[in-house]
């Protein structure tokens, strides 16, 4: 069995997302265990860039999925899983959303990898 991969089109987690010039959401399944990576970054606020969190400009985060409405899968921010990738990116410049997404392809494969071993159920 492979672990299933849909890239969705809405903030996964982080209440000022809709902010954020940043947004990107994947749905990873395995079983019946559903996770949901989300990595948010590059507010813009009155034209100007503020961090989201701490001194960051980016993060993603990895949660177990709810359903929601009984239509689609979302993060359940109060199961949080915690990663050992970089999952933070405390520089804004020209590159930051190239390191955004390889971050967040990162925290895929880490996760991923964690599901075929049957270390997230």
């Amino acid at each position: 069995m492979k672990v299933k991969k849909t890239e969705r089109g809405w903030a996964g987690h982080y209440y000022n997302a809709f902010d954020c010039t940043f947004r990107r959401n994947t749905l990873l399944e395995y079983g019946e265990t559903r996770i949901v990576v989300s990595t948010v970054g590059a507010k813009l606020y009155k034209d100007a860039y503020e961090v989201i969190g701490g001194k960051r400009w980016y993060e993603t985060m990895v949660f177990h999925a709810k359903l929601i409405s009984k239509i689609y899968w979302d993060a359940d921010v109060s199961k949080q899983i915690t990663v050992t990738s970089p999952w933070e990116i405390i520089t804004l410049n020209f590159e930051s959303d190239m390191y955004a997404n390889n971050t967040h392809e990162a925290v895929i494969e880490e996760i991923s990898k964690k599901l075929l071993k049957g270390e997230i159920k």
